[in-house]
């Protein structure tokens, strides 16, 4: 794998947010992985989980662009954090830090782990 291709595993992700399918998202998804959500509290922990999350997401019609990506290639594992902004069917837009962990499962990549917490709105010195 080269970075474009990993880039191109979130482009998959954000067409999958297009389609407003929470099933479309979720089955990016390991079916033990774990979302740390955006804008809600509950982290989950099953495709169940991840797909009621996205149920409620993808109401405001969210567009991802990464705007810093830091990536870090392993055998079966691949990391990508860095910084995303999403923009909403109501012309707001959000921050927010990332990390996608993905894993190779013999035919496809699957997240395991996503990590997703809005920026802060002050900075604590």
């Amino acid at each position: 794998m080269n970075q474009n291709e990993i880039l191109a595993l979130f482009d998959q992700w954000n067409n999958a947010l297009k389609t407003k399918i929470a099933k479309n998202v979720a089955a990016l998804y390991a079916y033990d992985a774990v979302l740390l959500p955006t804008i809600s509290n509950k982290v989950c922990h099953n495709h169940a989980e991840i797909e009621e999350y996205f149920a409620n997401f993808l109401t405001g019609s969210p567009v991802g662009k990464i705007d810093e990506a830091n990536i870090l290639i392993f055998d079966q594992v691949i990391i990508n954090s860095g910084v995303y902004t999403f923009s909403f069917n109501n012309g707001t837009t959000t921050q927010a830090r990332f990390t996608f962990v993905y894993r190779w499962d013999g035919k496809r990549w699957l997240i395991i782990k996503h990590h997703s917490s809005q920026m802060p709105e002050s900075v604590f010195i």
